[in-house]
């Protein structure tokens, strides 16, 4: 007969991949294509699309790193919003050009 300890943590999930999270960064970054083929007004280089494409996978990357290593709900959230922040941040700063 075995017993369980009680205050013992519970074995942790292998990582669960979240393909949703991923298609929808997919789709946010397949919104300036569009526009740079349709119009003049939406001028977009390679280098661009690689920066994008970069803070894209960082923050995706980091929004799946907190749903898998952080338990508490509240930590989890509080991790995603932090990944949004600063990738909103850095966006920003590239959109106006201060890391030129």
């Amino acid at each position: 007969m075995t017993t369980t300890n009680p205050g013992a943590a519970a074995p942790k999930a292998g990582f669960r991949f979240h393909p949703k999270l991923w298609i929808g960064a997919a789709m946010l970054f397949a919104f300036p294509a569009v526009g740079t083929a349709m119009s003049p007004e939406v001028n977009w280089g390679r280098e661009d699309f690689a920066a994008m494409g970069l803070l894209l996978a960082l923050l995706c990357g980091a929004i799946e790193a907190a749903i898998h290593f952080l338990d508490a709900p509240r930590w989890r959230i509080g991790g995603i919003m932090l990944a949004v922040l600063l990738f909103l941040t850095v966006w920003a700063h590239l959109a106006v050009g201060l890391f030129d």
